[in-house]
């Protein structure tokens, strides 16, 4: 198993759809900016919003196990790299995760 780079592209804001459900003062996402890195395998790395984690983890999991291109080809042409968005509809953050040849590192201990 190997790392993956998960950098953020950008994070984005639907103000009309803000407007009309969104609360009071909502702006976009608080909690990442555009150009952090993060490393992950099986594990939500550190800093990294729980609810993007959630969103992302079955294609970091893929890639970080040898997947090259998903989806039969016809979603991104170029293997081991996956665009995907976390799931909040008003103000979704766009990640970039990349295979590494950085290998993982378990830090726990497994229980028999």
């Amino acid at each position: 198993m190997h790392q993956v780079k998960i950098t953020v592209l950008k994070t984005t804001f639907d103000q009309a759809l803000a407007e009309e459900y969104g609360a009071p003062g909502i702006g976009p996402c608080p909690m990442l900016k555009a150009g952090q890195v993060f490393y992950a395998d099986y594990a939500k790395p550190q800093g990294l919003c729980d609810e993007a984690w959630k969103a992302i983890y079955q294609y970091v999991f893929a890639l970080a196990h040898g997947a090259g291109t998903f989806y039969y080809g016809d979603w991104i042409d170029k293997p081991g790299v996956a665009i995907c968005s976390c799931n909040d509809g008003l103000r979704p953050v766009i990640f970039k995760l990349e295979a590494t040849d950085r290998p993982s590192e378990i830090n726990y201990t497994p229980v028999r």
